[in-house]
């Protein structure tokens, strides 16, 4: 009998241990534990609320602002972000391009923004197992950086976390959204923050405290890519309907969550990289400071889906608005952030409301953004993620970028498709060959765990685990016996573990949600679609400060 239908067997012959305890898949209704527990939650009135401290929803927050100053208006606008500061939780080596920036802040340098630092050269390279092919960045390609500013994402974030402050934003960091609420008529009423106080087995401790709920006449969502709450609005609205599934990367080096070998370690391919002789070089010598990682939307404007409902809009990174091929997402983050808030200050602002208990619902955010500089860019970059997905594979797509964007722009009459959803692209692991990968030399490369330990990633150890599973016996059934457990490689914080049961007969999956850096790969990545992220308490997860 073959070895993984020795597992299976095995796997099904023991009772399944409890792993989750999350009250989203265990109801506390029906848990003795929480009989006489207070439950009611306090609640707050905005005009606007804004879920995610990063730039879409920071743009949107002040250009709220802004136009209330303009028009000398009283603007209640709320923002909540789940990282302890505003700018904790950013992680980008990025490469901003500060179109939208200019727009926001002519006056940007004198404010002082952190960029400091214009980019001066391009390499871009194709790299062999031994060597390095250069590839010519011709002007108008989508690579090119010239004009643009090197900065740290999270300082950049950081500042303008001042700048919303210094125009009567309300910011609340350490405070996570964990529900969407409605009105009775289904339109979003707003949010509510987690509960806290709640012990490692799903009971209430001494010290509970029911969240908050922030009600508003609109609420924007900017949670980042594949955002918590915004899975619930595409579910709640049928929001995906008419879009093609999201596609996804890592970003610890670019590496495509779409591959298909279940053995293959984005952070171990990663830590190879680093030996390349082209790479190497640059990084012998220095010292390893801090460590992080992030999922990226890479699905570009095929992938985008309907960004507005009763009561609500997706901004910035969680609907996707990264400009693939560029790498970049901050400019359209903030001018998705812009747009927005110029599409709903008139409504929110308007004399005599239709009802006090029906959310405002702004078609005309969408139509703005179709008619922006964002909708052309990502068109006339649509066809280059996809056309990788081809018999000649990253030459094929070398090709077509060459011939279709720099020659026409991008404006072939056609739209590829994507490969499916990323979930679905893992092979059973009896169809693929196990990587040996190099052990880590300790001064380029190293070993997970004291990776994780630079990224600065602290969690209440006594609370529930945040990575759930809607069914706590499909990890070993069919993740572990069919893919050979492939969440204890792809996430790139050590936080899936499996290890032998204590009888002896059978392995388990240990979830180590304390390490976790809220990457969400687990989530986009489980082959069975069994994992749901969701917001740990308020405060918690990494302190990349300003990586």
């Amino acid at each position: 009998m073959c070895p993984l239908c020795t597992a299976l067997r095995k796997c099904s012959s023991v009772s399944t241990p409890r792993i989750t305890t999350h009250y989203t898949i265990h109801s506390r209704d029906k848990d003795s534990r929480w009989e006489g527990i207070e439950m009611e939650r306090f609640a707050d009135e905005a005009d606007v609320v804004i879920v995610g401290g990063g730039p879409a929803g920071l743009s949107a927050a002040i250009r709220l602002k802004q136009l209330a100053n303009e028009h000398e208006k009283e603007l209640r606008v709320c923002l909540v972000e789940k990282a302890s500061q505003i700018g904790a939780h950013t992680l980008s080596g990025a490469c901003l391009e500060p179109t939208a920036l200019s727009e926001l802040f002519p006056d940007w340098k004198e404010r002082g923004a952190p960029m400091n630092t214009p980019v001066t050269e391009d390499v871009f390279s194709i790299l062999t197992e031994k060597h390095r092919i250069p590839v010519p960045i011709l002007p108008g390609l989508p690579m090119r950086n010239h004009g643009n500013y090197i900065v740290r994402l999270g300082n950049f974030v950081h500042w303008l976390g001042e700048q919303a402050e210094e125009l009567g934003v309300e910011l609340y960091p350490g405070y996570a959204a964990a529900e969407v609420l409605f009105h009775e008529d289904g339109s979003v009423k707003g949010i509510a923050t987690n509960d806290v106080g709640i012990a490692k087995d799903g009971s209430p401790k001494d010290v509970f405290e029911r969240g908050m709920e922030l009600h508003a006449k609109v609420t924007l969502f900017g949670e980042g890519c594949h955002g918590h709450l915004a899975k619930q609005l595409y579910k709640q609205f049928n929001l995906r309907e008419n879009c093609e599934p999201q596609t996804y990367a890592i970003g610890l080096k670019e590496v495509g969550l779409d591959y298909t070998n279940p053995y293959l370690s984005p952070f171990r391919e990663f830590q190879r990289w680093k030996h390349h002789p082209s790479v190497a070089p640059t990084l012998e010598g220095g010292s390893r400071i801090a460590y992080g990682a992030r999922a990226l939307n890479e699905g570009g404007i095929q992938s985008i889906p309907k960004l507005t409902f009763p009561g609500g809009l997706l901004i910035g990174c969680s609907p996707g608005f990264m400009n693939v091929p560029k790498i970049k997402g901050t400019h359209t983050a903030m001018k998705s952030g812009m747009l927005a808030a110029e599409a709903i200050f008139p409504k929110v602002t308007a004399e005599g409301l239709d009802s006090e208990t029906t959310g405002l619902h702004v078609p005309e955010y969408a139509e703005a953004l179709k008619n922006s500089w964002v909708w052309k860019e990502l068109h006339s970059v649509r066809n280059i993620r996809p056309s990788f997905h081809n018999y000649f594979g990253l030459y094929g797509g070398m090709i077509y970028t060459g011939v279709f964007y720099w020659i026409f722009r991008g404006k072939e009459p056609w739209t590829l498709k994507h490969a499916g959803l990323d979930a679905n692209q893992l092979k059973p692991a009896k169809e693929c060959t196990p990587i040996e990968y190099p052990k880590p030399d300790g001064k380029i490369s190293f070993d997970l765990l004291s990776s994780v330990a630079l990224s600065g990633t602290n969690h209440e150890g006594d609370q529930p685990p945040h990575l759930t599973l809607k069914n706590d016996s499909v990890p070993v059934e069919r993740n572990l016996a069919i893919y050979d457990g492939p969440e204890q490689r792809f996430c790139p914080a050590g936080v899936y573990e499996y290890v032998p049961l204590e009888t002896g007969d059978g392995m388990r999956l240990q979830i180590n949600a304390q390490n976790c850096v809220h990457c969400k790969t687990c989530d986009i990545k489980d082959p069975s679609q069994n994992i749901n992220w969701v917001v740990p308490e308020g405060g918690g997860g990494p302190a990349y400060n300003g990586m």
